[in-house]
């Protein structure tokens, strides 16, 4: 099968989970549209250049196709899922300006157009948008998931600070980061569609484990396309986390397996950033096995997504889940 045939598969998985709730995530958009407006023009250009810049919308899927698992889809899951698209959106510019970004989703980032202090500016009114919006739902349960979520990401971002240029992160602490960083996000928006939809405390639990290794899965994924995508399909520069410093766990994996030399010039890019040597290091990543080995992690985080959710009774949404599951682990984008 060519590389064209396959990626054509993981659109199409995508774009059969999109379909089957695209009437209810137009509803989200439309709220996400309201909710940006701000007097201040410059809120507006940059917080609708952030939302609009071609981002795949999982989180805000999560939340309604959790709900559909319980029934009715109501107004308050599409009020929730764009809250959950906010929170992600505000991390997006924060993060960019962290790591000095200049190309996501291969368009410039927010702040290489409008400046790192407004990006920072603006994040803040997102995240407060979005907290004016969650208690105007007016469930505490609800409010009590968001803000745990909220801070959980928050000690996730600073951990991944804490550890960029330290070649010597075990794997258990980078998956903590994992953990907290990316799939706390998604954890809170399987667990916010069940909350709304009445599930019992079972049933929620069963999302939020969904949730948790979905986007264990994904983010693992995204380290593995780090170093082996296609750049016009995932959008930046393959390396980029290693040029920033940052150790994932393909990098770990073919420094602790490498020989001497691999292993030498892993842990120098780690540490002190640069391109430098990256024939070598891809060399060494793909001699050592690392990027099968993570994909296999991932696969096993996909397993367990779905062992999570097999109690729930069968419906299209429920093999949207399934398929958003195997699409975070098959993806090339």
């Amino acid at each position: 099968m060519t590389s064209s045939v396959i990626q054509l598969n993981h659109v199409n998985q995508l774009n059969s989970v999109q379909s089957c709730i695209a009437e209810e995530m137009h509803a989200v958009n439309t709220v996400i549209e309201q909710s940006l407006h701000s007097e201040v023009t410059l809120v507006n250009q940059v917080a609708n250049y952030i939302v609009n810049s071609g981002g795949k919308r999982l989180r805000p899927m999560l939340v309604l196709l959790s709900a559909g698992l319980f029934g009715h889809i109501k107004p308050e899951h599409h009020q929730l899922a764009a809250v959950v698209e906010f929170i992600h959106t505000a991390t997006l510019l924060h993060d960019d300006v962290v790591d000095e970004s200049a190309k996501r989703r291969g368009q410039n980032t927010a702040n290489a157009l409008f400046g790192n202090a407004a990006s920072v500016l603006v994040g803040d009114f997102v995240y407060s948008r979005a907290f004016q919006m969650m208690v105007a739902v007016q469930n505490m349960r609800v409010m009590e998931v968001l803000s745990n979520a909220t801070n959980v990401i928050a000690e996730g971002e600073v951990l991944q600070l804490l550890n960029v240029h330290n070649a010597d992160i075990s794997d258990e602490a980078y998956l903590q980061v994992i953990h907290y960083k990316t799939a706390k996000l998604f954890e809170a928006a399987t667990r916010l569609g069940a909350i709304i939809g009445n599930a019992t405390p079972a049933e929620e639990e069963a999302l939020s484990q969904y949730g948790l290794h979905i986007g264990t899965a994904f983010q693992l994924i995204d380290d593995v396309l780090d170093l082996s995508g296609n750049v016009l399909e995932i959008g930046k520069n393959l390396g980029d986390d290693l040029s920033e410093g940052k150790p994932t766990l393909p990098l770990l994996y073919a420094m602790r397996h490498g020989t001497p030399a691999e292993s030498h010039a892993i842990k120098h890019a780690i540490e002190h950033g640069g391109l430098q040597d990256f024939s070598t290091i891809l060399s060494a990543v793909e001699r050592t096995g690392a990027l099968q080995h993570v994909k296999q992690m991932a696969e096993i985080e996909a397993a367990l997504a779905h062992v999570a959710i097999q109690g729930f009774a069968d419906s299209h949404f429920k093999v949207a889940l399934q398929t958003l599951a195997d699409f975070a682990v098959k993806r090339n984008f």
